[in-house]
């Protein structure tokens, strides 16, 4: 199913561009810049979770990379 989105001219002729450069259609380039902005985000709030983390977190973490890597 197909849906039309307003852009401005200069927009759509971007997307295109870009689109054309890479060997992908406007709709796959459009879901792949989507993919990506998600993932920063989900990596950015990683980050924000783990430096937020308290300090027995990190012992236990440490505690468990020796144990695994152990054999």
């Amino acid at each position: 199913m197909a849906t039309t989105i307003k852009v401005s001219a200069e927009l759509r002729d971007r997307i295109n561009a870009d689109a054309r450069e890479k060997g992908v259609t406007a709709a796959r380039l459009i879901e792949k810049l989507l993919d990506a902005h998600e993932r920063r985000q989900r990596m950015e709030a990683f980050g924000r979770a783990t430096r937020g983390a308290e300090s027995e977190y990190w012992d236990e973490y440490r505690e468990w990379d020796v144990a695994l890597n152990d054999g």
